[in-house]
C-alpha cells in the first residue's frame, strides 16, 4: 500500500480517516514535484504541496452540486514522489510506473504536477492500459514542439510525445506557439485546436469541443491555460485566457457527457505573499472531483458504509 499523507497534510485537511485512507478511497491524489526543464520562471516544484496546502482552506460543501464530494468518493493524498537521481525519460519511466500501479488497484488518479512533461508519464500509463482514450488539453501553449533547449523531454514538447504515441488530441485555449507547432497541428489528423481567439468569438465553442471528443478522455491542465487575472502564479504566463466560470460551465459538461478516467493540473508556480493560484487551482479540483461524481457510468461513489 502505497504511503499516504494524514490529517494534518492531506488534501482538504479531511480528518475522519475512513474518508482519506488508501484502502477506503477511490480517488487519490498523486503529487509529482518534477522541475527540470522550466524555461521562464521557475518554481513550479513548489506547485504541488502549495495547491494541498491550500486546499485547507476550500469548503468541504460545494453549493452548486448541494454535497460534500469527499464522502462520496473519499480522497486520498499520497506522499511526493522522490526525484533524486531521476530526469527526463528516466523521470517519466517512473512516474508512468507509479501511476500504473495506482490504476491497478482501481484508483481515480488526481495528479498535481510541477512542469507540464509529467503529464507525459501519466497519460502513457492510461495510454498503454486502453487505447480509446484521447487528451483534453486546457492550455496556453501547444506544447508540440519537437525539442526545447535540445531536449525532447522538455515542458514544450509533451503533447508532441503524447502525439506520437498516436492518441488523438484536443487542445482548448491556446494563445501561443511557434511556426513548427502550427504546421504539426494543420497537417496532424489526430489534433484538434480551438485557440483562444476562435473562442473568443464563438459563443458555441464548449459545445463544438464536446461533440468532437472520444467517449473516454483525460484531462490534462495547464494553469496558464486561465487568464492571469484568475490563475497568476504560472511560469509563462499568457493574456486572453480562459475565465474561471466559462472553464468550470465546460469542464462540467465534459464530465457529465463524457467519461472523464483522471485528470491533472500542473504549472503553478507559487509566488512568495500570493496565495489565489494555489487555492483557485485546490478549488478547481474539487469542483472536478464533484462534476465528475455526476456521472453515473463513472460510478464515483464512495463505496464503504
Amino acid at each position: 500500500m502505497p504511503d499516504f499523507l494524514d490529517t494534518e497534510n492531506n488534501y482538504l485537511g479531511i480528518t475522519e480517516k475512513k474518508f482519506f485512507n488508501y484502502s477506503d478511497s477511490n480517488v487519490v491524489i498523486q503529487s509529482v514535484p518534477y522541475e527540470h526543464t522550466s524555461s521562464y520562471l521557475s518554481g513550479s516544484f513548489n506547485g504541488p504541496q502549495a495547491v494541498i496546502n491550500a486546499s485547507h482552506f476550500v469548503e468541504f460543501y460545494d453549493e452548486e452540486l448541494d454535497s460534500e464530494t469527499y464522502k462520496k468518493t473519499g480522497i486520498c493524498t499520497l506522499k511526493p514522489l522522490d526525484f533524486s537521481g531521476k530526469s527526463d525519460k528516466a523521470a517519466i519511466d517512473f512516474i508512468e510506473n507509479e501511476t500504473s500501479k495506482l490504476l491497478d488497484d482501481n484508483k481515480f488518479i488526481v495528479s498535481l504536477g510541477a512542469e507540464h512533461t509529467v503529464t507525459l508519464g501519466f497519460f502513457s500509463a492510461f495510454y498503454k492500459k486502453n487505447k480509446n482514450i484521447g487528451i483534453l488539453q486546457i492550455d496556453a501553449h501547444s506544447d508540440l514542439r519537437q525539442s526545447y533547449n535540445n531536449n525532447i523531454y522538455s515542458h514544450a514538447s509533451v503533447m508532441a510525445r503524447i502525439h506520437e504515441l498516436g492518441a488523438k488530441i484536443y487542445q482548448v485555449g491556446i494563445r501561443a506557439q511557434c511556426l513548427e507547432e502550427a504546421e504539426l497541428i494543420k497537417s496532424s489528423d489526430t489534433i484538434y485546436t480551438w485557440y483562444a481567439y476562435q473562442i473568443n468569438s464563438n459563443a458555441n465553442w464548449q459545445n463544438e469541443v464536446i461533440e468532437k471528443l472520444p467517449e473516454n478522455i483525460y484531462l490534462t491542465i495547464d494553469a496558464d491555460g486561465f487568464d492571469p487575472s484568475v490563475i497568476p502564479a504560472v511560469g509563462t504566463a499568457e493574456p486572453g485566457g480562459l475565465g474561471w466560470y466559462e472553464t468550470l460551465k465546460f469542464l462540467k459538461e465534459v464530465c457529465v457527457k463524457k467519461n472523464v478516467v483522471g485528470f491533472d493540473i500542473v504549472e503553478c508556480a507559487p509566488r512568495q505573499n500570493e496565495i489565489i493560484s494555489q487555492f483557485n487551482l485546490a478549488k478547481l479540483l474539487y469542483k472536478i472531483l464533484g462534476y465528475c461524481s455526476l456521472n453515473n457510468n463513472f460510478a464515483l461513489k464512495y463505496h464503504k458504509k
